[in-house]
């Protein structure tokens, strides 16, 4: 009876050789599928957020929410929550749903986590990944040197609606961007919270989905926004969209520090 043949050790070695390589060429690409993915799966929750917007704005004549005109009771997780009904997930991109641990454990690929005061009383932990464009709020006065006058308040305020930011990725839940803030020279080195009444741009200039985050816009349009074009928008009703960060307004190349070097200008 004669005997079947096995492998050899070095066809077996040579076997998972291949399949080594083969792992190695596919992982990435297996990566930037999963990126990209999460991207559209982003964009899809948004594109339900400008629903929840318009639905919002519709019903209290073109005006927005609040937000810091009354205090945290209007502030979009509590104003919204009746129409996204506690769904917890869509405050949330799909990159970034692991919550920070502490006040340091913050980053683009993070969920930030604030405790706010509720309208029916007491108070709610709320874990977001997601912004609004705070000069969208119906403002009553001032807020600092946050002038009253910037504020759009109301959709019937505005014209080209297709530039104005309501809503998008970000490391915190509001934000007053400014034609003047300066971009960060580390990735993740602006961080969470009150940084004060500059620089706050950086809240949304983060590298969440290589080079671009996604963004609903006043006429709730989506789409992914190069991270440099977020200075070209126009964020509140005296933002010069040709500031000292664009190309109109002379920015070079060289200018931008390095880890935004290497994405689009505009």
């Amino acid at each position: 009876m004669r005997r079947q043949r096995g492998f050899t050790l070095i066809e077996l070695l040579v076997v998972i050789a291949i399949i080594a390589l083969l792992m190695a060429i596919l992982m990435p690409a297996l990566a930037r599928v999963k990126k990209q993915a999460q991207s559209v799966t982003c964009q899809a929750k948004l594109k339900q957020w400008g629903l929840i917007f318009k639905l919002y704005t519709d019903e209290y004549d073109g005006y927005f929410n609040e937000g810091w005109g009354v205090g945290e009771t209007t502030l979009w997780p509590n104003a919204m929550r009746s129409y996204y009904k506690n769904d917890w997930g869509m405050l949330l991109c799909p990159t970034a749903t692991r919550e920070m641990l502490n006040d340091a454990d913050w980053g683009t690929f993070k969920a930030a986590v604030r405790t706010m005061a509720t309208p029916e009383g007491g108070s709610r932990r709320y874990v977001f990944s997601y912004s609004i464009n705070s000069w969208t709020n119906y403002m009553h006065a001032a807020r600092g040197d946050r002038m009253e006058e910037w504020f759009w308040k109301n959709v019937n305020n505005a014209k080209n609606m297709s530039q104005i930011p309501v809503f998008g990725d970000s490391t915190w839940h509001d934000a007053w961007p400014r034609h003047t803030d300066q971009p960060m020279e580390l990735r993740d080195g602006f961080g969470i919270g009150d940084q004060g009444t500059s620089g706050e741009m950086n809240h949304f200039c983060i590298d969440r989905h290589n080079g671009f985050i996604n963004m609903l816009f006043m006429d709730w349009s989506i789409r992914n926004t190069g991270l440099k074009e977020v200075w070209t928008l126009k964020w509140h009703r005296d933002f010069n969209t040709m500031g000292p960060w664009t190309r109109a307004g002379g920015v070079m190349p060289s200018d931008w520090p390095r880890w935004l070097q290497r994405y689009k200008d505009y």
